[in-house]
């Protein structure tokens, strides 16, 4: 179920929230920054903050509905990705 954020401006958190919204460790939340397979993130000054609708976004790339699904897509372990 989604709320209703009609109108409301976005809500973004720091990496403890995200990564408690996302029920990682702040570390593998950083990994995810680190290796460029997490969500989408902003700078903001010096603070690294996640919107709401892109750690969302992120964890529906990873949807499936059976171990042979192939999904829409795939949400990467938090580690360097092979450039094969």
């Amino acid at each position: 179920m989604t709320a209703n954020t009609t109108g409301l401006p976005p809500r973004y958190l720091r990496t403890p929230e995200a990564a408690r919204f996302l029920s990682l460790s702040d570390r593998t939340l950083e990994k995810h920054r680190t290796y460029g397979t997490g969500p989408a993130y902003r700078k903001l000054g010096g603070r690294v903050v996640y919107a709401l609708e892109d750690l969302q976004a992120w964890a529906e790339r990873g949807t499936k509905t059976s171990t042979s699904d192939p999904g829409i897509g795939t949400v990467h372990p938090a580690r360097r990705l092979d450039a094969r």
